[in-house]
């Protein structure tokens, strides 16, 4: 089994938000899915149970802010018996332009909170992270801004395709396996 999960904000006031990638990625896996619901709300997030392809998997959103993940994750993970390394995190990578996914199964938060709380709360590195650039050429403000910014409709549309990058990664993870898929996408 399998533990997917895209990280965001909860708020409806973060929804489109850079910070929120992970978020969009999930709504686009759960669409290809058949439009499969988060129908279970517990260990502050929303999940559901399902298949792809003969795996059996577990799809989720945090309900806590970003940088609290891992008080989901954990809980959830340690429920279902999922080992850190079948854990699969989406999320939003300041230091890759929009346009790029990045596979990894180990490393480091690189200074991104909600990877650093899984980190924590798992004690480990070791899960498999799903990385979407959100970098762009905008004059530089605050990161914390810059992630907190809403795209906007022509930047969303460009990101689409790169969301999409990164659900074929999950399904290629689930299907090939962490290996071939890192060698199959990172080059990208």
């Amino acid at each position: 089994m399998k533990l997917i999960v895209g990280l965001g904000n909860p708020e409806i006031k973060y929804a489109f938000t850079r910070h929120n990638t992970g978020f969009l990625a999930i709504d686009e896996l759960l669409h290809r899915l058949g439009n499969v619901e988060l129908d279970k709300d517990k260990f502050k997030g929303l999940y559901t149970k399902t298949k792809i392809g003969d795996e059996d998997v577990i799809i989720a959103k945090p309900m806590t802010y970003m940088n609290l993940s891992g008080e989901f994750i954990r809980p959830l993970a340690d429920f279902y018996k999922i080992e850190a390394k079948d854990i699969i995190v989406v999320y939003d990578e300041l230091a890759l332009p929009i346009g790029k996914v990045k596979v990894t199964k180990e490393g480091s938060a690189a200074g991104h909170n909600g990877i650093k709380s899984i980190i924590a709360n798992l004690g480990t590195e070791k899960f498999i992270k799903v990385r979407i650039g959100i970098k762009d050429d905008k004059p530089f403000i605050s990161q914390i801004d810059f992630v907190l910014m809403k795209y906007t409709p022509e930047e969303l549309k460009a990101q689409k395709e790169n969301i999409d990058r990164a659900v074929d990664a999950i399904f290629s993870i689930i299907e090939v396996g962490i290996d071939k898929t890192m060698n199959d996408y990172n080059g990208l």
